[in-house]
């Protein structure tokens, strides 16, 4: 069975006929991926798990516990670009949030074996403030970013040789609060990643309904407030992740309490951020409760992607080629609940959304022509799924 979805005047369609998956064009050397799903522990999960993808067709293997550890909630892949390491293995980081009373979270570093897809552990550096949640890798390979929303803080871990942590050399206590009482009585930084150049660094802090600009040097390992040292998004929105289109010089936020995407213009040589447009997540007349999570923009350009918690989809947006700007494009249930993230596989076939509340994750096939997402049945069972990442099998 293959169905497809799509809206028209407000409404979800679905088409449904009896048939199979078209196959994949071919990728490069390999379709195999190993694919990490981040979780958070507990009765149904006990770390990091891995299966193989496989991009011709979207089908899933069975989930097998990768590395054991606690809420591993947020993974970032080395990029090994610059094989500056002394490794061939690929190397993933994750956010273990945890902490809180005081005590800080951590980060931990893995190996990673490209046949098997098992984690060997290599090291773990203090987050340097409660609860991380998100992190990345500088395009370099030398040194890890993380966003600690407990504690509204960022730091950086430089890298050694063979991809292990050492202890944070750039540490940045936010200040603030904004005006929903209940989330934003504090910092709260829940998203930070380089920008395209790799000059700065850009920080999404739900508690201040701001968007940090840090410049950023890796080889050294420093960060240091731009100037402007922010962007504004409206009171109350709540910035949670962002995006930056392939061919634009254009940022999309996704605002976990108000349900919009603010896309954002970005001079790439003063790392400065001006408001382009404000578009919401959810259909017109849904009224029950919703936040956002992750946001994405397909490898084409052409389509850029968001999810709704409460309403349980991932709303579809066009992009204009000429400016960047977004025309909502309708929603596709995530076929599960609280879909925490998703991703878009390395060819932009596929997108795979992690149900945190029904622990699973459901593959979709993107239809190229429009960006319109259809269910494949392609599913696996994962304990509180949190955050998905593809390493090509060998």
């Amino acid at each position: 069975m293959f169905k497809s979805c799509w809206a028209l005047g407000g409404a979800i369609l679905w088409l449904a006929w009896v048939g199979t998956p078209a196959a994949a064009a071919p990728l490069g050397s390999s379709s195999l991926f190993h694919l990490y799903i981040g979780t958070y522990t507990g009765a149904k999960s006990k770390g990091i798990y891995v299966c193989r993808f496989d991009a011709q067709t979207g089908r899933l293997g069975d989930p097998e516990l990768a590395a054991e550890t606690a809420n591993p909630t947020f993974l970032a892949v080395h990029p090994n670009r610059q094989k500056l390491y002394s490794v061939e293995r690929p190397l993933l980081y994750a956010a273990n949030e945890t902490g809180g009373g005081g005590r800080p979270g951590s980060v931990g570093a893995y190996a990673v074996d490209r046949i098997s897809g098992r984690l060997s552990f290599l090291n773990r550096e203090s987050s340097g403030g409660a609860g991380p949640c998100h992190l990345s890798v500088d395009a370099t390979g030398q040194a890890v970013l993380v966003a600690n929303y407990g504690g509204g803080s960022v730091a950086l871990l430089p890298l050694r040789n063979d991809g292990s942590l050492t202890s944070a050399s750039a540490f940045i206590q936010h200040h603030g609060s904004s005006v929903n009482r209940r989330r934003q009585e504090g910092p709260h930084a829940h998203y930070i990643q380089p920008d395209p150049s790799n000059r700065f660094a850009l920080v999404c802090d739900l508690g201040l309904d701001q968007v940090l600009v840090y410049r950023l040097d890796a080889a050294k390992g420093t960060l240091n407030a731009n100037d402007p040292p922010f962007a504004n998004v409206k009171a109350g929105a709540g910035p949670r992740h962002l995006a930056f289109h392939p061919h634009h010089s254009v940022a999309y936020v996704i605002n976990e309490l108000d349900s919009t995407i603010t896309a954002f213009t970005f001079d790439k040589d003063r790392g400065v951020l001006r408001p382009l447009q404000s578009v919401s997540c959810l259909p017109i007349g849904f009224t029950n409760q919703n936040t956002t999570a992750e946001v994405e923009v397909h490898p084409s350009g052409r389509y850029l992607y968001g999810s709704n918690r409460g309403h349980d989809s991932i709303a579809v947006f066009l992009v204009d080629a000429a400016s960047g700007r977004l025309t909502p494009a309708g929603h596709c249930p995530t076929g599960g609940r609280t879909p925490r993230h998703f991703a878009l596989d390395p060819s932009g076939q596929w997108l795979l959304a992690a149900n945190q509340g029904t622990d699973n994750v459901v593959v979709f096939r993107v239809n190229d022509q429009n960006g319109q997402l259809s269910p494949t049945g392609y599913s696996v069972a994962v304990g509180a799924p949190v955050c998905l990442a593809f390493v090509p099998v060998k």
